[in-house]
């Protein structure tokens, strides 16, 4: 049963949300502020993080800074009021796979959060998951257990970064658009702009490439997108 921690410090919120994921199955456990976050972000090993932005102790933000750098590739959906483009950017830049903003629908809710869990967590994607390895100079990525090595040592990627590289290495050298990656990686998800595309291709780059100024292997192609070069 996938457990997922909710963040969240409204309780009448929190317990609306907690009911309907268990009744979908989920094992949920709630907690109301930042530091308590942070807290059973390392003792539960979740399978799945929702984080409010705004929490007391300390802000969403820092949760979601302080799990990512402790090299956490657990996924991380953010649930919040704050809707404009900052605040998604800024969310997106720290290490988060998804945005909602409030008000949601809980079918929308729950759909989105099973998406996370099949791309994050291969195991619950049933017997037909492709078991590929690839290679591009020191890099090795494993698609059946979503582990990316460098060198023999595992790079740490958020899912949605993994799932953007994936997106790469399935075009085989051809050009994908941003809008191609919005679709094949974002599902053309409104809250999610070019500029995110851009912010997870420069996190792949600082974590593969020997220099992310100067990328052999994961390069822009000038005002179209960007290919992966295997060959470099």
């Amino acid at each position: 049963m996938p457990r997922i921690l909710l963040v969240e410090d409204n309780p009448d919120l929190a317990f609306g949300i907690a009911k309907s994921l268990e009744v979908e199955g989920f094992d949920v456990v709630t907690v109301g502020d930042g530091p308590a976050g942070v807290e059973h972000a390392r003792r539960l090993n979740p399978d799945l993080i929702i984080l409010d932005l705004m929490l007391p102790g300390f802000d969403g933000y820092q949760v979601l800074a302080t799990v990512r750098a402790e090299d956490h590739t657990v996924p991380v959906m953010i649930l919040t009021a704050r809707g404009d483009e900052p605040n998604k950017l800024h969310g997106f830049r720290l290490g988060a796979d998804d945005y909602v903003t409030k008000p949601f629908g809980v079918s929308e809710l729950i759909a989105r959060v099973r998406a996370l869990l099949r791309r994050a967590h291969p195991e619950l994607r049933g017997p037909s998951s492709v078991r590929t390895v690839e290679h591009f100079g020191n890099v090795t990525v494993n698609m059946a257990t979503r582990v990316v090595t460098r060198d023999d040592r595992q790079v740490p990627l958020t899912p949605k970064a993994f799932d953007l590289l994936v997106a790469l290495i399935k075009g085989d050298g051809a050009v994908a658009t941003r809008h191609d990656l919005l679709r094949d990686v974002w599902e053309h998800r409104a809250e999610v702009t070019t500029r995110t595309v851009d912010i997870h291709i420069a996190e792949l780059r600082r974590k593969l490439e020997e220099d992310a100024a100067e990328p052999r292997y994961i390069l822009t192609v000038w005002k179209v997108g960007y290919r992966l070069d295997k060959r470099g």
